[in-house]
């Protein structure tokens, strides 16, 4: 049976966290709040859970472009390719915020992604979803339940978006009120740097 958690983000309850951290280990999906939007995800090692959240997005898990949660840039070596002083210049200063950027993937991705070249990395600046990936150990495969034709309030509303999706994950954490602006997508996995999507984040450090 799904539960609703409450969460504080200024001090997030460590007995909570270790239930969420309980509940992916099984293989459990979560919904989460971020900087941003609400997304939708799961461990990255269990690779069932993360077929359930395809299901969910309606993709076969090989194409899904999920992005992966990690706490800090230290994790970025167990999936991205060495990246060069400038990459990561922009990292540093962009992370944590409201921004997922694409890199080029290495060798320990996940086996459904192993012929993706690239993987969308994000660290948002919310204590949940952080302290959430510090306990477990390692990062959340993530995907947003945002839908750009339908800004409707169950977007925002952790309530509401319990109501709408207690039959389909495990837990959903309330973290009061969320945003209904993505993230800012950039490509940096080559040389040029692309902004895919313009969202919350602002480019002017670019």
């Amino acid at each position: 049976m799904s539960k609703l958690i409450k969460i504080y983000e200024e001090n997030p309850n460590e007995r909570e966290i270790e239930k969420i951290v309980a509940i992916l280990k099984k293989g459990g999906l979560i919904i989460y709040p971020t900087d941003t939007v609400y997304g939708i995800g799961c461990d990255i090692t269990n690779a069932k859970a993360m077929e359930k959240v395809a299901k969910i997005k309606g993709v076969k898990l090989e194409k899904a472009n999920f992005s992966f949660i990690c706490y800090d840039l230290s994790n970025l070596s167990d999936y991205v390719k060495q990246i060069n002083t400038p990459t990561y210049k922009i990292l540093k200063k962009s992370f944590p915020g409201p921004y997922t950027f694409i890199l080029p993937g290495n060798n320990n991705l996940p086996k459904a992604f192993k012929n993706k070249k690239t993987v969308g990395i994000r660290i948002p600046d919310s204590n949940i979803i952080r302290e959430l990936v510090k306990k477990l150990g390692n990062p959340i495969v993530s995907t947003s339940i945002y839908d750009e034709d339908d800004l409707i309030e169950y977007t925002t509303d952790p309530e509401l978006i319990f109501e709408k999706w207690k039959n389909r994950v495990e837990a959903v954490i309330d973290g009061g009120f969320g945003g209904n602006i993505p993230s800012t997508i950039i490509d940096l996995s080559d040389d040029e740097i692309t902004i895919i999507r313009e969202g919350k984040g602002t480019i002017d450090f670019l």
